[in-house]
């Protein structure tokens, strides 16, 4: 039987990237797929590349919606899928052109023991995606248990979503919580988990993921959205595993707060730092600190010119 595999790609403006992630789709080994991209209110021109490649191949789907987050994109199209599989991709990362045939494969392997997740593993890039980094944190088999996710997700690993490879059931009863924008994909991976789901580690680098500085993770505080994970997790969890939650993550704030302060008076106490003071001082003496203030706008202003 040849399984249908529907990839989910969640967009918004991110327009500049959407063709190599798209591009990645295509030359996917393993061709039954249909690949639903969901514009999320996007003001660049994210539609006009879309409807590109939806006239360039009828497996693409193009869906636009009113801006609600990329939650709000992702359970869209879980809403549409015909797939037996489900594959999601953000629209600037890149998937290994064997991601889907791999992941199938190992799949059928394990059919005896119902696999219905596959975890790939997965390397960084900034602009290249023949050229890659070091992944952030090292992915292994031993992950890939609900207590894992939930106890150790930021602290020692996190798993980028694209990285899985699942069965479409296990979204019969799972959402992504609309009201975050971050630690969204946390609540999904502790939830499905949480059914008893059993994943296969593929030790393959099938996903990349692109170091972006404009994504919401680099130029967003993520404090709200854990408050607000810790919130939904109150409700789901039972009472002895929030509590134990709750201890790791008040722990690991007084630690960083903690190190925070070391690094600071490290910083102060450091000689560059009680030199640079040195030179404060001797300036605002002789009123030259006072002088560099007033002439550095001017010569900003100059040098725009």
């Amino acid at each position: 039987m040849k399984f249908l595999v529907s990839i989910i790609i969640p967009c918004f403006n991110q327009a500049q990237y959407l063709d190599e992630a798209l591009q990645s789709v295509l030359d996917q080994t393993y061709e039954n797929w249909e690949c639903i991209i969901v514009n999320d209110g996007s003001p660049d021109n994210t539609e006009a590349i879309a409807q590109k490649w939806v006239r360039k191949d009828s497996r693409f789907i193009y869906l636009y919606k009113k801006n609600g987050g990329v939650s709000s994109s992702r359970n869209l199209a879980l809403e549409m899928v015909k797939g037996d599989y489900i594959q999601f991709l953000d629209s600037d990362d890149f998937l290994n052109k064997e991601k889907l045939e791999l992941s199938l494969n190992l799949i059928n392997e394990g059919h005896e023991n119902d696999i219905k997740i596959i975890v790939s593993d997965f390397r960084r890039f900034i602009n290249n995606p023949n050229k890659t980094l070091n992944p952030y944190c090292n992915l292994n088999s031993e992950l890939l248990n609900f207590e894992s996710l939930l106890y150790s997700w930021n602290a020692t690993f996190s798993i980028p979503i694209h990285c899985g490879f699942f069965k479409a059931s296990l979204f019969e009863n799972i959402r992504f919580p609309e009201n975050m924008t971050a630690h969204e994909d946390w609540i999904v991976w502790v939830s499905i988990f949480k059914t008893g789901s059993k994943a296969l580690f593929l030790d393959k680098i099938l996903a990349l993921y692109r170091m972006n500085p404009s994504s919401r993770v680099m130029t967003k505080s993520l404090y709200e959205d854990q408050i607000k994970a810790c919130e939904y997790f109150k409700h789901y969890l039972s009472e002895q595993e929030f509590y134990k939650l709750s201890m790791l993550l008040i722990s690991r704030y007084y630690k960083s707060n903690d190190d925070l302060k070391c690094r600071l008076k490290a910083t102060k106490n450091s000689n560059s730092y009680q030199t640079g003071l040195m030179i404060k001082k001797i300036l605002k003496t002789f009123g030259v600190l006072k002088l560099s203030k007033s002439l550095f706008p001017i010569i900003l202003k100059l040098k725009s010119k």
